[in-house]
């Protein structure tokens, strides 16, 4: 009867002693946890590469920074468009930062719409003017192989660094699912059986060319 009254006193001091020892432990990792700057405005890549790093660096947004005007991108390739946005970030904040940049290439159109995926309809255009455009020109056609493409470009401390993630697939000929963005309906990524669109975001991340970017830029970061 004792040991169990000692034990009732003692316990509120133990339970005290565990949780100053979590928030101890919380407050390291969120002290040495890797600040970096996201070069881009588009609210879903930023939520796609937000759920590859799970909390492992603390991405800043340029609307936390209160940089509100557009970025240029006007490259002839993805790396140089990565490289161009990551640029202009890094000078204007001098802290490290990345930018990625993402194209479809589509091998019946002899790798279009490539560095133009985003305005492939015309400048201001919807992603559904952009799926629309492929769908038509693609009309017909029986090769429907493409890829995604993703580079990423790191500055650190003003050195560049590039990362670079490939997934291949097939072109559909109507859309499928309602997730995702840009091209993720009519994309159907191979040894697969829906497209981008019907996937969920944490299968879709698992394969895609944004998150095989994004990973080996966070195994970077992180060594």
């Amino acid at each position: 009867m004792a040991s169990i009254k000692l034990f009732v006193n003692i316990l509120p001091y133990f339970s005290h002693l565990i949780q100053r020892k979590l928030c101890i432990f919380a407050n390291k990792l969120k002290v040495s946890m890797r600040d970096i700057i996201i070069a881009t405005h588009n609210k879903h890549k930023i939520e796609e590469i937000q759920q590859v790093v799970k909390g492992k660096i603390n991405i800043i947004s340029l609307k936390e920074l209160g940089l509100n005007n557009d970025i240029p991108e006007t490259g002839d390739t993805l790396k140089e468009n990565a490289r161009q946005k990551a640029r202009y970030v890094y000078e204007r904040f001098h802290k490290d930062c990345f930018a990625d940049d993402t194209g479809l290439e589509v091998d019946a159109l002899d790798g279009r719409p490539g560095v133009y995926s985003a305005r492939y309809a015309g400048e201001k255009c919807s992603f559904d003017d952009n799926i629309d455009k492929l769908l038509e020109e693609l009309d017909g056609k029986t090769n429907r192989k493409a890829c995604f493409k993703t580079v990423i470009c790191l500055i650190e401390n003003g050195e560049e660094k590039y990362f670079e993630g490939i997934c291949k697939g097939n072109i559909t000929t109507e859309r499928y699912g309602n997730k995702g963005f840009g091209y993720d309906p009519v994309f159907i990524p191979e040894g697969h059986g829906e497209s981008f669109a019907e996937m969920s975001g944490e299968a879709k991340n698992k394969i895609s060319h944004r998150g095989i970017a994004t990973r080996e830029l966070i195994k970077y970061l992180l060594k």
